[in-house]
């Protein structure tokens, strides 16, 4: 895998992480640096690892974790 090709797929990931992150977090008026904004932040990356590698993905993951 060339760099350019690295660097666009870890451009990739940090859009759906931070995309996820950010829409749950203004669903539910949480501040993004607040410890419950961290908290969910921590999560995502876990569900991510997980195999939601998608924002969409994330974000039904976590509504999903939330219902739990």
């Amino acid at each position: 895998m060339s760099a350019t090709s690295f660097s666009n797929c870890l451009s990739e990931d940090v859009d759906a992480l931070a995309g996820a992150l950010y829409s749950w977090c203004a669903e539910r008026s949480i501040k993004l640096r607040s410890q419950q904004g961290l908290s969910i932040a921590s999560i995502a990356i876990d569900l991510y690892h997980a195999g939601y590698q998608t924002q969409d993905a994330l974000l039904v993951a976590l509504h999903e974790r939330e219902l739990h």
